[in-house]
């Protein structure tokens, strides 16, 4: 390795920019990815417990409503907590002790013997998962050079899918050996086991220690350490970014041009997030409600979450390469005319799978490139608040859409018509996101996330 010169003005994210990717860099993707997958087993945990807690406790589906929609209002809770904490006291801490929250509120509620324990269980769990997410992008973000970020970000966020599927298969198995308290054990032990490697090799961002005025000689520590460059210690390291006129988060958000992107990154985040668990909650039942057996309806559905798999890769690789914000609208565009194309055709069309695959690929390819989009959007100092507002507002629309398919089912509504409704909120997100982009050249703002 090179002994760099004494003296010298280091700029970081040039640095990182110029630097081919290291080995330290992708083990950083792999345990962010690890983080993901965690936090995608317990966000996808109850749904596969219930039918044998519900029959273990011998209580309604109503009555166990509370518990279902404990975790998604924790999820919004941490969201907007974590970030501005994270820019006030670190990315390290913040990551650590959400996963440690998540992990431990998992595992207790394997013991609990109500659904009002439960529920206050997986809220507190929530509020873990909700703050884990937007923290893991966020890091990643500031140690992933910038024409590599968007894949190696979506990369990440495939973990949870695979995390979702993975505590599914363990359910299958696991439920009728050991019941059903198994399993949440099983969600709680993963992140738990995951503690002790985030405390020893997870980096503090060193463009936020730089802009805390850490010391030079721990901030060459922290960047050669990711980066494999040997420091002497006596470099001047700075970080490139506009004076703001506020240094308080949630107050950068909303000023010099960042109202505008904040406000556009909470339309697009709401309205995809809403499409996709609308079509992940209600798909089986509006395809069962239409004639297929719900073992098709159940495998076609699957089909989405693989195309979302494969489209974040896709999405993260061509963001990479040319503007995100336009990769991010078409994809969205493309979901919408494939839920049109879904009205069209009909659940009994030959194309049903192909074409639930290929609006998986699009819209969830478009919502995992969003998180990786949203990172360069903010200056360091208000980058997680940024990141973790966009994803806590986001959740509502997830909440919106879980609840809204219920409501057009008990109006009557059929598949056609309830498909052909869920491509507007697509095409509202394909305009919003592209409002970043032109607000960005509007205002002569650097953005990292257009500047290719």
């Amino acid at each position: 390795m090179s002994v760099s010169s004494p003296s010298r003005s280091v700029e970081i994210k040039s640095f990182i920019d110029e630097r081919p990717v290291g080995r330290y860099q992708w083990f950083l993707v792999a345990l962010c990815f690890l983080v993901v997958v965690a936090d995608g087993m317990d966000v996808a945990i109850m749904g596969f417990v219930t039918p044998s807690i519900l029959a273990d406790w011998n209580i309604s589906r109503p009555a166990f409503g509370l518990v279902m929609s404990a975790a998604p209002f924790g999820l919004v809770v941490g969201a907007l907590v974590a970030g501005p904490s994270s820019d006030r006291f670190g990315r390290k801490p913040v990551l650590i002790v959400s996963v440690l929250i998540f992990g431990l509120f998992t595992a207790i509620a394997a013991y609990a013997t109500s659904p009002t324990e439960m529920a206050l269980l997986r809220f507190l769990a929530g509020t873990g998962m909700g703050a884990a997410m937007p923290n893991t992008s966020t890091l990643l973000s500031e140690y992933a050079p910038l024409r590599r970020r968007s894949l190696m970000i979506t990369i990440m966020f495939t973990g949870f899918n695979l995390g979702s599927a993975a505590i599914g298969f363990a359910a299958a198995h696991m439920i009728p050996a050991y019941g059903w308290r198994s399993v949440l054990l099983l969600g709680g032990a993963v992140p738990l086991a995951l503690v002790p490697f985030l405390v020893l090799f997870l980096p503090e961002s060193a463009r936020l220690l730089t802009l805390r005025g850490a010391s030079s000689k721990k901030i060459a520590a922290t960047l050669g350490r990711v980066t494999g460059h040997r420091f002497t210690g006596t470099e001047t390291f700075v970080t490139d970014e506009p004076p703001l006129r506020t240094r308080k988060p949630i107050g950068v958000l909303f000023s010099q041009g960042y109202a505008v992107t904040t406000v556009a990154l909470w339309v697009t985040y709401f309205m995809g997030l809403m499409v996709i668990y609308l079509l992940t909650g209600w798909l089986p039942t509006l395809m069962r409600d239409a004639g297929l057996s719900i073992e098709t309806a159940s495998t076609v559905t699957a089909l989405f979450q693989i195309g979302g798999t494969l489209g974040a890769v896709i999405v993260g690789w061509v963001m990479d390469r040319t503007r995100p914000a336009f990769v991010i609208g078409a994809a969205y565009l493309g979901g919408g005319l494939m839920i049109i194309a879904l009205s069209v055709a009909g659940v009994m069309s030959s194309s049903l799978a192909l074409l639930v695959f290929a609006a998986g690929l699009c819209m969830s390819g478009a919502q995992t490139g969003l998180n990786a989009f949203a990172p360069g959007c903010y200056p360091t100092v208000a980058r997680a608040t940024g990141v973790s507002w966009m994803l806590g507002m986001g959740r509502f629309g997830s909440i919106l859409g879980s609840a809204f398919g219920g409501t057009l089912l008990g109006l009557g509504w059929d598949f056609s018509a309830i498909l052909l409704t869920l491509a507007a909120p697509a095409f509202c997100a394909a305009v919003a996101i592209a409002l970043t982009q032109a607000r960005a050249g509007a205002a002569g703002q650097p953005r990292e996330a257009s500047a290719h």
